[in-house]
């Protein structure tokens, strides 16, 4: 059955975002129904630029680490190139894709479980691309929302066409593994529409290869908003770093990031998105780390004003964080393991990633 609190908000985010009308049908089928299935092949990414925000741990590692525990094969990717549409330094790259490494390995991510390897090592990812750009038509893609988003003037004097196309490697990266499920928020659902759609394409004129891919869902998770603004998400850009908790973030500064976080007049504490945005913010911290309702949160809280839940919110921070802050400091020193590790990732996911592109190669007439 599609959860109809995620469908719905989906439903939310193509509206405000001014999507292309989409068939109800199509939105519900990318929604998984079966998560456990023996021979489903989970497929996600995340790019190394910074240390990950509490945003992140909680909209996506957290997810990861659950998943790496139920059947099916799971490759994890640092998807470096995805980075490289704003560009950065070239010590900036090498340090963040150890910085992420790390952290995953500090969040419980598995490299025996999950193949965890860097995007760029497996050149399939781009060739794939190149492939899918030659057959999905321009009008598609600008039917996307990122591809109106990015039509505004940018402060280079210029876009880049990586900031237009990268759907394209995005879905290259999910078909490449032939993934039958991406754990994703909504506002991802559009990108794996566009997924679906060349997969369907590409069965029909060169016989069926590619599967229907699903979001895995957490119905559970509402995404973590920003702590001195609560009505934009956590972000790495913030304008302002209290705005956001950093896993390696030490106890004294999630107590005062936290401390300082905005919230209202109102001294109950009530879960109330729309009207209680920076309370609700806090609440929903407090659920993604201990595993509890909204509802739960609030009953714990009933005797206590605001000031007092944010100190009970930071402790619950900094019990979670603590443990990965250490492990990932400890790991970090370790710069050789830490290759080893993406090196070993890259093998594995580079013999199923050239297998499956030489067949694709094999069905366009282009293996001899």
């Amino acid at each position: 059955m599609t959860n109809i609190c995620t469908f719905r908000t989906l439903s939310q985010v193509c509206v405000k975002r001014k999507c292309p009308k989409v068939h109800l049908k199509e939105l519900r089928k990318l929604y998984s129904t079966h998560n456990n299935k023996p021979n489903r092949v989970i497929f996600s990414g995340i790019q190394p630029t910074g240390i990950p925000h509490l945003g992140n741990y909680l909209g996506a590692i957290k997810h990861w680490v659950k998943l790496q525990n139920k059947p099916g094969d799971i490759y994890y990717s640092i998807v470096d190139l995805h980075s490289l549409t704003i560009p950065k330094s070239r010590t900036f790259m090498r340090t963040s894709i150890l910085d992420i490494t790390a952290c995953l390995l500090a969040c419980e991510i598995n490299p025996e479980r999950a193949v965890l390897y860097q995007q760029s090592c497996v050149p399939e990812h781009t060739l794939l691309s190149w492939v899918i750009g030659c057959l999905v038509p321009v009008n598609r893609l600008k039917h996307l929302p990122q591809w109106k988003e990015k039509q505004m003037p940018s402060v280079d004097g210029g876009g880049h066409i990586g900031r237009y196309t990268y759907p394209l490697l995005q879905t290259a990266d999910i078909l490449l593994y032939k993934a039958t499920h991406v754990p994703a928020g909504d506002d991802q659902a559009v990108h794996l529409i566009l997924t679906n759609e060349f997969a369907k394409s590409f069965n029909r004129t060169h016989g069926h290869f590619f599967p229907q891919t699903q979001i895995i869902s957490d119905p559970t998770f509402a995404r973590i908003r920003d702590l001195r603004n609560p009505t934009v998400k956590m972000s790495k850009s913030s304008q302002s770093e209290n705005g956001r908790i950093e896993i390696t973030d030490y106890d004294d500064a999630i107590r005062g990031k936290i401390k300082r976080a905005i919230t209202d007049c109102t001294s109950a504490v009530t879960y109330d998105p729309d009207n209680r945005p920076g309370v609700s913010n806090l609440v929903q911290i407090h659920c993604g780390l201990s595993d509890i309702t909204p509802t739960e949160a609030c009953n714990t809280a009933q005797n206590m004003d605001t000031g007092a839940y944010k100190t009970l919110v930071a402790n619950v921070v900094i019990d979670h964080l603590s443990p990965i802050r250490e492990r990932y400091f400890e790991l970090r020193q370790d710069e050789n393991r830490l290759k080893e590790i993406l090196k070993y990732g890259n093998q594995r996911a580079a013999k199923v990633a050239k297998e499956n592109f030489n067949a694709v190669r094999d069905l366009l007439g282009i293996q001899l």
